[in-house]
């Protein structure tokens, strides 16, 4: 198969992914930081190994600032409703995924003020219309690094500056750009980067992650026992157990720095490098394709691997069928969990029909699905 949504899941993996998950669960599958014998121990010291590989690949002074999360989503929703109090304003754009917008309207049930700046047709931002809207009760800005539905790459450092210069805490959703696209919280002035483990980073499923920049305050959603504090009926403050009670997910954790590992050893330069150049050979040749539409911005500077396109007026969930199963092509159709976003562009009825572009992706496979939707739309 022919395999081009990796904005929900990158596939495949590294060979080392699988092999260091295989290794942690069969020679030290213990219960890290719970016990003093030696696979507990070995088990602890590989998970904050992964920490460390993370810290150095967003550039994070404290290793333990970085909270291991199920996924981006619950990392959002930590921060999110760990941060926000009744009567609080936050702001937020209209290309946002639902695991954004999601737990911001959940808040505003709760006394939050919300206001979701709308962008334009390309899901471009206006910077002014995000400063206009800053009032004195503003406590967050959240938005996306790169939209999941038209690539389209966000101006963080700008819209850094603008909460910054308004005491304004500024939250980032990587999901699309962890691990291709260079991440420096300080340089980028990130207070709280939310990031999944199995995208772009190469980990597997059932992993991400929860940067907290030092002094900030936030809610933990959950209590038990973190192996530390033990005496204490009440949750530790310290980082990372606050937010990590329970059981973590040892073997997905080091199948996730065996990831980060392959794309350090890579070069992220060069995996996005190949990205983009495919990305770009795949827009240039989809745009020569009679009845093919393209979504988001023609300039492969502001687009991130992700190409969403309508043929025509077919449902987008009717050409993905073709895709797969006539030419084994694997795509994303529909609203990919981001309403608003298809309503800025304006594919709220039929959706589009999303390829995403990883780093095993190969030049043939792209050729094929050019191929492929040449058939499709001498067809309808």
């Amino acid at each position: 198969m022919i395999y081009l949504d990796n904005a929900a899941t990158s596939y495949p993996k590294p060979d080392e992914v699988y092999e260091a998950m295989y290794v942690s669960m069969k020679e030290y599958g213990a219960n890290p930081g719970r016990s003093g014998h030696k696979l507990a121990l070995k088990a602890g010291r590989a998970i904050y190994e992964v920490r460390e590989l993370i810290a150095k690949l967003f550039k994070i002074d404290n290793p333990m600032n970085i909270i291991f999360t199920s996924n981006a989503t619950e990392a959002l929703n930590i921060g999110i409703k760990g941060l926000l109090e009744p009567g609080d304003h936050a702001i937020t754009t209209s290309m946002e995924h639902n695991s954004v917008l999601r737990p911001l309207k959940s808040m505003e049930e709760k006394g939050v003020e919300l206001t979701i700046v709308q962008c334009d047709s390309e899901g471009n931002i206006n910077l002014e219309d995000i400063e206009k809207n800053i009032k004195e009760n503003t406590k967050l800005i959240v938005t996306t690094h790169a939209s999941n539905v038209t690539g389209t790459i966000f101006p963080i450092k700008d819209i850094s500056k603008i909460a910054k210069k308004n005491n304004i805490i500024y939250m980032v959703d990587a999901a699309q750009t962890a691990g291709v696209y260079d991440i420096d919280v300080e340089e980028m002035g990130i207070d709280l980067l939310a990031f999944p483990g199995h995208k772009g980073l190469l980990g597997p499923q059932g992993t991400g992650g929860l940067y907290i920049k030092e002094g900030l305050m936030i809610r933990q959603m959950k209590e038990g026992g973190t192996g530390s504090k033990s005496d204490l009926l009440t949750q530790p403050e310290m980082l990372p157990d606050k937010f990590e009670s329970g059981t973590p997910n040892t073997p997905g954790i080091i199948g996730l720095g065996a990831g980060i590992k392959y794309i350090l050893d890579k070069g992220i330069v060069n995996i996005r490098k190949h990205e983009v150049e495919l990305t770009k050979y795949f827009m240039d040749e989809l745009k020569k394709i009679d009845k093919v539409r393209i979504y988001g911005p023609m300039d492969i500077e502001k687009h991130a691997p992700v190409v969403s396109i309508n043929i025509g007026n077919e449902d987008s969930s009717e050409v993905s069928y073709v895709l797969d199963k006539v030419f084994n092509i694997a795509v994303r159709p529909g609203l990919h969990c981001a309403p608003l976003a298809h309503k800025t562009i304006g594919t709220f009825e039929h959706g589009v029909i999303r390829f995403s572009i990883g780093p095993f992706t190969t030049t043939e496979d792209i050729e094929k699905a050019i191929d492929a939707v040449k058939k499709i739309s001498r067809e309808i």
